[in-house]
């Protein structure tokens, strides 16, 4: 067994004497960050700037081969500048650079389906989403493309476009009602058999799921096997369901695969981009000088280090232009806090995430508020606020919902969002326990409010977002609340008007959140 796959990594990873290479360079979740910044996360490197579109642009003009360049999506929500001009100034600055064709994620929907096809019209590149339809209808969503065939080096490769199913709701769900996002392993069969037809000499997935469990990471896969449960799930059943194909393209978990990563039952390679655009994926497509057939690939994950890449001046003029038009508004300031405001290591409560709550309890007026933990996006840093720094903690349009709901249901909650230890909520105005789980024991919640457990028939008003009371993850135990009213206030200036009221000047009651274990 050890003597075949040494034979296949071989076949995959070697190059062939005289043959034609073509570049594949993949970014995935740039999320608006088009700047080059300091890697403040890196001790090593902490002062040294990485990414953007101007380093990637630098370093696509050094490419000697053929290349196409790719985009998994989720393009712009995330930063001022991406949100501030509802993703257009994405656009043109992948315009400008070259994209050869993006698969929709999921955040790409977030200001509607009508402003994703405004974006995708104002694209010299395609748009891709095989599995989108439209469920009264039955047929395919028609400003995504299904798969493209493009010609690079005498070479024919298709590209197939994969949305994620959690698209369904991990957009605003009122957004996509009226869509289906169909299992992503059948469609890649059903869409390969078509493109067979083609008769490309490589295929490409391009999907919005990742790899696994490791989101948030950069990592080395390239000599691990993975279990069977970490494959079934994700990008390695849509390898699986593509035969024929060269290498399978992913994100939305934003994780870095640092050499790709191999399924050997279908020798299919795998890549992920990370996020924020700090890195990006150059894929290698081997093919025979001779027959023009497909040999093998190769892949690494490449740091935008811009003292590595340099940045082109063009480019950077551009951003710096969509950054002037957002500032008028960004760099009006807020207040001052006097302590940094993290997110939690341990997966548990945050400062930013209580600092986050308490705000919409107190404006809100009510016993308690959750904020699901994914869609606190960014730390708040000890010294001057400005609006900037607003946006990038909460870079969605969500609006402040109040409800009356009972112990039980809280309890429900909290139980659907809290899974091995970790919790998918950030809460104020009560605390939380948790027994088992991480000693494979079943996990027990307890809650609590001004010392003393809750009772199931006991009812409390709360606060959350509207994303999750309209279907959002995680938010389904808001369905069976007694009360619900969406306020329509944006939670974003909520945050600014209880800054005004209340300057942050230590840190917020820690603690909401323990294990017991």
């Amino acid at each position: 067994m050890k003597t075949c796959f040494a034979a296949l990594f071989a076949l995959l990873y070697a190059i062939p004497a005289g043959a034609v290479t073509i570049s594949v360079y993949h970014t995935s979740d740039v999320h608006g960050w088009y700047s080059a910044r300091p890697a403040k996360w890196d001790t090593e490197n902490s002062t040294r700037t990485i990414g953007g579109f101007a380093a990637l642009s630098s370093l696509l003009k050094k490419e000697k081969n053929p290349y196409l360049l790719l985009d998994s999506g989720d393009i712009f929500q995330g930063t001022p500048e991406g949100n501030y001009t509802h993703g257009m100034a994405s656009i043109a600055l992948m315009n400008k650079i070259g994209y050869s064709a993006a698969t929709a994620g999921n955040h790409d929907y977030d200001y509607t389906e009508d402003n994703l096809k405004t974006l995708i019209s104002s694209a010299t590149f395609p748009f891709l989403g095989a599995n989108v339809y439209y469920k009264d209808s039955g047929k395919h969503a028609d400003y995504l493309k299904p798969y493209i065939v493009a010609e690079r080096g005498g070479e024919r490769i298709a590209v197939l476009g994969i949305a994620g199913r959690h698209t369904a709701t991990s957009t605003l769900p009122a957004n996509v009602k009226h869509l289906i996002f169909r299992d992503e392993a059948a469609e890649t069969a059903k869409w390969m058999a078509e493109i067979k037809k083609q008769r490309p000499d490589a295929v490409i997935v391009l999907a919005h799921i990742g790899l696994g469990p490791y989101g948030g990471q950069k990592v080395d896969l390239s000599t691990i096997t993975l279990t069977d449960a970490q494959t079934s799930y994700g990008t390695v059943p849509l390898a699986r369901n593509f035969q024929g194909g060269a290498v399978v393209l992913g994100g939305h978990n934003h994780t870095g695969l640092l050499k790709g990563y191999l399924d050997k039952k279908s020798g299919v390679l795998l890549g992920e981009s990370y996020w924020g655009l700090t890195d990006v994926t150059k894929v290698s497509l081997h093919f025979s000088d001779a027959t023009g057939k497909f040999t093998g690939s190769s892949i690494e994950l490449i740091p935008l280090w811009t003292d590595t890449t340099g940045e082109d001046a063009e480019v950077t003029a551009m951003i710096k232009t969509f950054k002037a038009a957002a500032d008028v508004e960004m760099e009006k300031p807020l207040g001052e806090s006097a302590v940094d405001l993290n997110t939690s290591k341990a997966g548990l409560d945050s400062a930013i995430g209580n600092w986050f709550t308490d705000a919409m309890r107190r404006q809100a007026g009510t016993d308690m508020a959750f904020q699901n933990t994914a869609g606190i996006r960014a730390d708040l840093k000890k010294g001057p606020i400005k609006m900037r720094d607003i946006y990038q903690i909460m870079p969605f349009e969500n609006t402040l919902v109040k409800l009356t709901m009972t112990g039980a249901q809280i309890k429900q909650l909290l139980e659907d969002n809290i899974r091995g230890g970790r919790a998918k909520l950030q809460l104020s105005g009560l605390t939380v326990r948790i027994t088992g789980g991480r000693t494979g024991l079943p996990e027990e919640i307890t809650c609590e409010k001004d010392g003393r457990t809750i009772t199931p028939g006991e009812k409390f008003t709360v606060a959350t977002n509207n994303y999750l009371t309209t279907g959002g993850t995680g938010g389904k135990a808001f369905d069976a609340a007694e009360k619900s009213e969406d306020t329509m206030q944006p939670i974003r200036d909520l945050l600014v008007k209880d800054l005004g009221e209340h300057a942050i000047k230590e840190l917020p009651a820690a603690g909401r959140i323990t294990r017991a274990d």
